[in-house]
């Protein structure tokens, strides 16, 4: 689960997963005594339970916290913890696409942010079929579906409301192109064929959901080979 909230990536894992404690600038117990002015880089909280959650998200809502990079929590009851997070907000579905043509990736440019073209999902609707609907309104292009990338989960607040938005991602590929434009109403203002390296370049201006989705595609965190374009059908 891929949770980020306000912009913070939020790591939830069980206390007997391994982990190493020299990627991390700061490791605490849920019960230590710390302000927002702590926490810095990449911190790891041991043995976390239920009224911790609901304290550093009550801190991370008055608080910016610009200097915390990344919060992994280690819980004996990783499920339970999730749920309980989860609690905490009102939760929306929305789906979206990483289109690819000629190794080519599309980003599109929104209210100051590089983004992928994504949108809520209609009720009861597929999220497959979601994702190819928002995609083609949005861009104004045909695509097709390939196999699927890891969900996001992010936070904010919409009419006083705490939102937790669960997206679905595809890859997609792009069989037409030649009417391609920004959907105005959206507020998107650009949308633009990248190269690999001119996405990655990017990322410093674009949510940190979905920077995780183009390196995931783009093999940035694993080292690995991108993911292949999904084949056309024939």
């Amino acid at each position: 689960m891929n949770v980020f909230i306000n912009d913070i990536p939020l790591i939830i894992k069980k206390n007997s997963e391994k982990i190493y404690k020299h990627r991390y600038d700061l490791i605490l117990n849920a019960e230590d005594e710390f302000s927002s002015k702590d926490l810095i880089g990449d911190v790891l909280v041991r043995d976390v339970t239920d009224p911790f959650i609901d304290r550093i998200l009550r801190l991370m809502e008055v608080k910016k916290l610009k200097k915390l990079k990344s919060l992994t929590l280690l819980a004996r009851k990783k499920k339970r913890l999730i749920l309980h997070l989860k609690d905490q907000f009102r939760i929306v579905k929305a789906a979206g696409g990483l289109v690819v043509k000629d190794g080519m990736v599309l980003m599109i440019y929104r209210l100051g942010k590089w983004d992928l073209p994504k949108g809520k999902l209609k009720k009861e609707e597929d999220p497959g079929l979601g994702a190819l609907r928002e995609v083609e309104e949005e861009c104004n292009i045909k695509v097709e579906m390939g196999e699927e990338l890891p969900s996001t989960w992010h936070s904010y607040a919409y009419n006083g409301n705490k939102i937790l938005k669960k997206t679905n991602w595809y890859i997609m590929s792009c069989s037409d192109d030649s009417l391609m434009k920004p959907q105005a109403e959206e507020y998107i203002e650009e949308v633009r064929w990248m190269t690999p390296q001119e996405a990655l370049a990017v990322l410093d201006e674009a949510y940190a959901s979905i920077a995780l989705v183009v390196r995931h595609y783009l093999g940035e965190t694993s080292g690995t080979e991108p993911t292949k374009e999904p084949a056309k059908e024939k």
